[in-house]
């Protein structure tokens, strides 16, 4: 018997400003299936319903037509313990500030864990493995203040604050958007670690391709608020027609190769990986 999904999305709609001179249809239809441990990318051109989606996975927006399971739970149910499921999937915003609303750092990250009614202790031990864990500095940045960080700082913050939960499902809107790319690289490492290590579920947006080639396992891509196609990074970004089409840029390992086949060298697109399309590139120097 194969294992349900641990998050399933059923012919989900969603229309904003319903009934109004402004009505405009979000999600059409949307089907889903994400198994535990999963990485998963959702990706599409700006407007084609990503953001609305995973706004669904949590209960912040409820199923107008379709449903939503998260552990074979409905969310539409009317009896639906709301707390529950949002330590169950965390979802971090798109925009750090949405989400920090505390004075000190250390507060601020410890507000979900102290409402889950966790002693003390193991609400600052959580705080401390969730800061580590984003690359701040416990002893030395817990007490600052949040209004003074930088861009990139909140982000982390705000990471934290969903880590800290320890939710089965992480939910995460452009998660390095505002960050150096240092800092880009080291997350992106960290929320692997916690797909691979921690075997949590990872669901991500993004419009940067390389980190979903680095992160990803499978791909959706939507476009106008519906499927488009699902696959495997190696499936999807060798699909150069469907990408161009719905103005997706693939990674530039991808790029390069497919100037490279144009000019009449025998390269594999489905090569997008930085080590194997290295290989590709030494294997035509050696054939010259």
């Amino acid at each position: 018997m194969s294992e349900l999904p641990i998050l399933e999305v059923k012919d989900l709609y969603h229309t904003y400003m319903e009934n109004t001179p402004l009505e405009y249809q979000a999600l059409s239809g949307i089907n889903l299936q994400v198994k535990k441990g999963e990485c998963i990318a959702i990706i599409g051109h700006t407007g084609s319903g990503k953001s609305t989606l995973i706004q669904h996975f949590n209960g912040l927006m409820r199923p107008q037509r379709g449903e939503v399971l998260v552990d074979s739970q409905n969310l539409s149910d009317s009896k639906l313990d709301v707390k529950a499921l949002r330590r169950k999937v965390g979802l971090v915003f798109q925009n750090p500030e949405d989400q920090i609303f505390e004075k000190l750092i250390g507060d601020d990250i410890a507000y979900g864990p102290l409402k889950m009614g966790l002693p003390l202790k193991k609400v600052r031990d959580r705080v401390k493995w969730a800061m580590e864990l984003v690359g701040l500095s416990f002893e030395e940045l817990k007490d600052r203040v949040t209004y003074a960080l930088s861009g990139g700082q909140k982000r982390k913050v705000a990471l934290a604050g969903v880590l800290a939960l320890q939710p089965k499902i992480l939910v995460l809107d452009e998660p390095t958007a505002g960050l150096d790319p240092h800092s880009r690289q080291e997350l992106l490492h960290k929320i692997g670690q916690l797909n691979e290590k921690e075997n949590m579920t990872v669901i991500f947006v993004s419009h940067n391709m390389e980190e979903v080639a680095y992160l990803a396992q499978r791909i959706y891509v939507l476009a106008e608020g519906k499927n488009l196609v699902e696959g495997t990074p190696r499936d999807i970004f060798s699909n150069s027609e469907t990408l161009a089409k719905h103005h997706i840029g693939a990674p530039q390992t991808v790029e390069i190769l497919a100037r490279l086949k144009e000019r009449g060298y025998p390269v594999n697109l489905k090569a997008y990986e930085m080590e194997s399309a290295a290989q590709e590139i030494v294997s035509i120097l050696h054939r010259r």
